[in-house]
């Protein structure tokens, strides 16, 4: 699963945590702030996928695949906050 989230790094050109080193929280905004609408949905879905989250829409799917496992994307704390940071960063730009 590391490898897929890498990846999705790379085609989003962003930043998935555990795909890079651990930025500094002003490094990590900026990087954050400069992502696409699209980039900043693939960051947030990545970590769901990489906890086995059971994706239901087409698109999601066809980003992520149809494979579901435990913890069914029950997210750790820190994954949580970096959610809930991407989701702040997706209002803030308008996203849908």
């Amino acid at each position: 699963m590391r490898k897929m989230g890498t990846l999705l790094c790379a085609m989003a050109g962003a930043l998935l945590p555990g795909a890079l080193p651990a930025l500094a929280p002003a490094a990590h905004a900026q990087a954050l702030s400069e992502l696409s609408c699209r980039a900043l949905w693939v960051q947030r879905n990545a970590v769901y996928a990489e906890r086995g989250y059971c994706f239901k829409t087409a698109d999601a799917i066809a980003t992520f695949g149809e494979r579901c496992f435990p913890p069914y994307g029950q997210l750790t704390p820190s994954q949580q906050r970096y959610v809930d940071e991407v989701k702040a960063w997706e209002a803030r730009k308008g996203c849908r």
